[in-house]
């Protein structure tokens, strides 16, 4: 067990050796090869690329080098990402093969590799990760260390102040102090509803119960978001310690994350987290020499969505089916076991430390009037720079979407973006400049959500966008309530005839008649935001959705049941491109001279358009 001093001493000792990633007015001769360990970029193998670095490193003898795997930096677009410090060159795409030419040139002759430099979607090349416009409109407060530490270190992570914010809250200040002091930053509950986080810890602070447990939601189930996972995979000590000052704060000894078992960089890197915590007495029994203790352990989820649900999660933790319970009573009454729970999300908690350190007074200075801090997004869809990005509340759609994101890749028009998941709405382009908070979204019928933001461009079909989320729902639907199980079923079918070019008079009235029956009389969460994407589409779209049925026709084209794939006979030039590329044989002709499509054959699959050189083959 560490005392107090150990930590400081350990805190010196590390920072001093690390401190070319804090001091960019560094001199010294070391430097250290940041490479992404996260998800996206394991799944391009960077693991290669750290394992041939650290084999060059010692077949070659270097010293003052070293190679560290961190957590995301979030340009997902542009990964494999390495970072050397102290210089901050960028490096994009690397591969393994690019290994050797980066320490020949780079590590050590003090030479650039040009070709592996980063390119903006300006198209100028930068050499630093400050230079590129997706970092410069970001403020990163949970995602700080992220990209910055090695997440399975704890040295690294206490070094950059960890710890720090649980040794302030056991030695100065009082239970009461720490959920003041939550209270006054005016936090809002990441995960999607925007509860007040002081609010929730002050209801279960005063709940009677022998016995209370502190919980973090990290079963990440939107479509397309990432967010969560990222802080798990890249700073997992932000939560272990966030919720050990939860704990102290609510009079909790005992806690559990239930995390999604798809997650094994994020489960594996958190279960070290917890077992370097107990190692150095930071978590278990008289932690920095206090009466307080406090452990933490794992549960994993079997990815059902609707143990995202909080009832349905501690059904999930206590090891029954995961189905949602009537409430009341809430969670901070009687949750886990029967007993007084706090609930927070992944996000939440990452908060947590800064504000203690920070005070209430510097979080709210950040965001807007009643949407207080910074907000994380997993940015995907029809957008140049996937990726995750933390902006402060209150930055416009426009803003992430355009000077962040990139912009929409192709050249082609913004149409909407989902912000919520399947829980939320489709904002068309007329909203692009909505300030990105909890009031200013619901005001145009969507929501925060958890964070996920999916871009789609001018060749979607919202009819169809909607129908993919209720497909989602419809899925994950656990069944334990009629409007539900249900009602989400007929809505979907609904859906799939229009699709289908089988729309009727009357659709669209059956659609929003049982949109408000479900949102009206479902259980939980699921159930009652399930209609959203439906009734934003119908809002904003509705005349897609009157072509379905009255045209039988898909304005985007992206319906198959409703489009041909046709060859404009005066673009054409026989190149047989697409005849070659066709998988079922559905295109024929003569060289050099216009082809065909036989309707009887052609599957609709886009290959054919997507292949065509001259832009010679279109959906009608």
């Amino acid at each position: 067990m560490k005392t107090i001093n150990e930590i400081n001493e350990i805190r010196e000792k590390t920072l001093s050796e690390i401190s070319l990633r804090k001091d960019i007015n560094y001199k010294g001769n070391e430097k250290h090869i940041l490479v992404c360990g996260g998800t996206g970029c394991t799944s391009s193998h960077s693991d290669k690329i750290i394992s041939k670095m650290n084999a060059i490193i010692e077949e070659k003898n270097i010293e003052n080098v070293r190679v560290i795997r961190t957590g995301c930096f979030g340009l997902c677009a542009k990964g494999p990402i390495i970072i050397i410090r102290p210089e901050d060159t960028f490096y994009a795409m690397a591969q393994e093969e690019d290994v050797e030419e980066i320490f020949e040139k780079h590590i050590l002759n003090g030479e650039i590799v040009e070709r592996l430099l980063c390119k903006d979607i300006d198209g100028n090349t930068v050499k630093r990760l400050d230079e590129l416009n997706f970092y410069k409109k970001q403020k990163r407060v949970v995602l700080k260390n992220c990209g910055m530490i090695d997440p399975e270190n704890i040295d690294e992570y206490i070094a950059f102040d960890g710890y720090k914010a649980l040794e302030k809250v056991l030695t100065s200040m009082t239970p009461d102090d720490v959920v003041n002091e939550v209270k006054a930053s005016g936090l809002r509950g990441r995960g999607g509803a925007g509860f007040p986080t002081g609010l929730k810890w002050e209801f279960t602070k005063k709940a009677v119960g022998d016995q209370k447990y502190v919980a973090c939601n990290a079963d990440e189930g939107d479509p397309g978001a990432f967010m969560d996972r990222s802080v798990l995979e890249g700073d997992p000590h932000a939560l272990v310690e966030a919720m050990a000052i939860a704990a102290y704060a609510v009079g909790a000894t005992k806690g559990y994350v239930y995390v999604r078992a798809e997650y094994p960089i994020a489960v594996r890197r958190l279960q070290r987290a917890i077992d370097q915590a107990r190692e150095y007495g930071l978590l278990g029994k008289g932690i920095f020499g206090t009466e307080f203790e406090f452990d933490l352990e794992i549960r994993l989820g079997a990815g059902a969505f609707v143990c995202g649900e909080e009832t349905a999660l501690m059904e999930s933790v206590e090891g029954h089916r995961g189905e949602p319970r009537p409430r009341p009573p809430f969670p901070a009454n009687k949750g886990l076991f029967g007993k007084p729970t706090l609930l927070n999300n992944v996000e939440t908690y990452a908060n947590i430390t800064q504000i203690i350190l920070n005070g209430a007074e510097w979080f709210g200075s950040i965001g807007t009037e009643k949407s207080k801090g910074t907000k994380v997004f997993a940015v995907g869809g029809n957008i140049n720079n996937v990726g995750l990005v933390e902006v402060p509340m209150g930055t416009t759609l426009r803003e992430i979407i355009f000077d962040i994101g990139g912009g929409i890749p192709g050249g082609r028009e913004f149409k909407a973006a989902q912000t919520g998941g399947p829980s939320g709405g489709c904002i068309p382009a007329e909203h692009l400049d909505t300030p990105i908070d909890y009031e200013s979204l619901s005001a145009i019928g969507s929501m925060m959500g958890s964070g996920g933001l999916i871009v789609m461009d001018d060749t979607k079909c919202m009819v169809n966008i909607a129908k993919f989320f209720l497909d989602f729902t419809v899925d994950e639907s656990c069944g334990k309530c009629p409007p539900c199980r249900i009602g989400t079923k007929r809505m979907n079918e609904i859906l799939d005839r229009l699709t289908n070019g089988q729309g009727k008079e009357g659709d669209i009235e059956k659609l929003e008649e049982l949109a408000k029956n479900i949102k009206r009389s479902s259980l939980c969460g699921l159930g009652q935001t399930a209609p959203n994407p439906v009734l934003s589409t119908l809002k904003y779209f509705r005349d897609e959705y009157e072509a379905h049925i009255k045209e039988k026709r898909c304005p985007s084209g992206e319906c198959k049941a409703m489009t041909t794939v046709t060859i404009d006979k005066d673009k054409c030039k026989g190149c047989s491109l697409c005849a070659k590329n066709c998988p079922v044989n559905a295109i024929s002709g003569e060289l050099k001279s216009p082809f065909s499509i036989d309707p009887d054959k052609c599957i609709k699959c886009g290959v054919c358009i997507a292949k065509c050189p001259f832009k010679a083959i279109s959906r009608k």
